[in-house]
């Protein structure tokens, strides 16, 4: 097939599951252009089958904003007839499947577009009053739909009423990759050998609720010698050096910014904390699992369908950090049940989001897309 896939190239969960469909769909032998206004980070590795097209925008003093969705839409419609493309693949429905729809106008419909939803296109963009039109325009031009969990397709089909049924494709893990027997760093670059070390990783976002992730952690220390890690970059950077300085952790806090070798850092964690206001998959948490590593986080939005509490990790509600805490307290000091449960985690990553088995699940959904007619 020859496929063009647009998403954001930042770090966060649906670029990341775009940019890693791609690389595997080209290994399968599938032409992939990626088509956006960067280069996906991820999408580091050569491969003769993947191709980036950069979308620029014109810089024109009427516009205080570039139009980006435009600039989007004539980049798409480019590559479609140059590349002879057989389907779009955007991730996020705002503006890509705008876009898209725009493109396949232009293109008099000889086109098919799959929209796969990630969460807070529907939960955040999507219920803002001012794009709910478009939004649920544009999912319901697309010829596919796709979910990343229940809880998303629940989500979208209360209020959006979409006409077009919603697949759901889950997120999925290279276990190759993110495997805790390829340690990639040494702990003792973090901490000491009697330490134990606790990792966050996120876009520090508000959802994401990083004042708990610091809270839980310095109930941890209090009685347990450890670290915190904490991965990514975002808005709430700077409360979050406040925040660990308030609490008196900051010495025992690593903030490592946007790293690419995620999987190297959590080969060494001990817990993952995730204790998200809503997450409509997990993303991080499931790499975590794929380590070894079990997750404490909240029993919100599509995490359920990830983390099976009791057995590979905990979720608590929402803000409770004080049972977080006692849960990674917990884990810390019982070996065997942080190995268990650890061992437990990477079989359900193994059986259930294994990569080679959501992406046959995608290549059937494209065929089936494809072949539809009109």
């Amino acid at each position: 097939m020859r496929i063009g896939i647009t998403c954001y190239p930042t770090y966060g969960g649906s670029g990341t599951i775009a940019t890693e469909l791609g690389k595997a769909l080209a290994v399968r032998g599938h032409k992939v252009h990626f088509i956006s206004y960067s280069l996906p980070y991820r999408l580091r590795e050569f491969n003769e089958n993947v191709s980036f097209h950069e979308v620029s925008m014109m810089r024109y003093p009427l516009f205080d904003y570039p139009p980006y969705s435009l600039a989007l839409s004539a980049k798409m419609v480019e590559v479609v007839e140059n590349e002879d493309l057989e389907l779009l693949h955007v991730h996020y429905a705002i503006p890509h499947a705008t876009s898209a729809y725009l493109t396949k106008q232009m293109l008099g419909g000889k086109l098919k577009v799959v929209t796969t939803l990630h969460g807070t296109d529907i939960t955040l963009v999507g219920n803002d009053e001012s794009y709910f039109r478009i939004a649920k325009f544009s999912i319901d031009q697309s010829d596919g739909i796709t979910a990343v969990s229940e809880f998303l397709k629940r989500q979208t089909e209360d209020r959006f009423q979409v006409q077009t049924p919603i697949e759901v494709i889950p997120n999925f893990v290279d276990p190759e990759r993110f495997n805790r027997s390829h340690y990639r760093c040494a702990k003792s670059l973090f901490a000491p050998e009697d330490e134990r070390i606790v990792m966050h990783v996120s876009n520090f976002r508000p959802v994401k609720r990083i004042e708990d992730v610091i809270s839980i952690f310095a109930l941890i220390r209090a009685e347990i010698p450890s670290r915190l890690l904490m991965v990514g970059d975002g808005p709430l950077m700077s409360l979050a050096l406040r925040t660990a300085d308030k609490m008196g952790v900051s010495s025992y806090t690593l903030f490592l910014g946007k790293q690419n070798d995620v999987a190297g850092l959590l080969s060494i964690a001990d817990i993952f904390l995730l204790p998200s206001e809503n997450e409509s998959f997990g993303l991080s948490a499931l790499e975590a699992m794929s380590c070894q590593v079990p997750v404490i986080g909240t029993n919100t939005g599509g995490l359920p369908e990830v983390v099976e509490h009791g057995r590979t990790g905990w979720l608590e509600k929402i803000g409770d950090v004080k049972s977080m805490a006692e849960r990674g307290k917990q884990l810390l000091t019982d070996d065997a049940l942080r190995e268990e449960m650890g061992q437990n985690a990477r079989q359900v990553a193994l059986d259930r989001f294994h990569q080679e088995k959501v992406v046959d699940i995608y290549e059937k959904y494209y065929t089936k897309v494809i072949q539809i007619s009109g």
